[in-house]
């Protein structure tokens, strides 16, 4: 699944920015399984079935304090049925359990609102533009920063 959204540029939406190494996410596994101190990959699983996964990378406004910045990447088949907002909450949740961080942000696009409904329902704010943020099909497009953090009120399973 990881070589298809390398390759197969329908499938990534949004997010496609060009052909990449197909072989990357093998090398990636085997050198540290996509556990390491920095970064993460999960498969999200839907009734046995791999239905995406979702990413985390550690990142530092001021190279002391560190937060996470998710993603996740669905197949087609599978968007639209909750099964990303749900996600998107474990991890965070996964998260604060395990590590010391206080944020955690996630970035999308203006035009994806799907994805905008997904990380509200995880419990995520939207903090505002960022302009010029990304070079994608030919021209510089903006994006949409989201965060939650650690003091925030914990989501509902099922969202209001």
């Amino acid at each position: 699944m990881f070589r298809r959204f390398a390759v197969e540029p329908g499938l990534i939406g949004l997010d496609w920015g060009g052909f990449r190494d197909a072989q990357k996410a093998a090398r990636d596994f085997e050198e540290d399984g996509f556990l390491a101190d920095d970064h993460g990959k999960l498969m999200v699983d839907e009734r046995g079935k791999a239905a995406g996964f979702v990413v985390w990378t550690a990142g530092s406004f001021d190279e002391i304090t560190t937060y996470w910045e998710i993603g996740i990447s669905l197949l087609p088949e599978f968007r639209g049925r909750g099964i990303g907002w749900r996600a998107q909450k474990m991890l965070t949740e996964y998260l604060f359990l395990h590590t010391p961080v206080q944020r955690i942000q996630a970035a999308t696009h203006p035009e994806n609102k799907a994805e905008q409904r997904s990380l509200e329902k995880a419990g995520f704010q939207l903090e505002g533009v960022i302009r010029a943020c990304e070079f994608r099909a030919g021209e510089y497009r903006d994006g949409y920063l989201y965060s939650r953090l650690r003091t925030d009120p914990p989501v509902l399973t099922t969202p209001a």
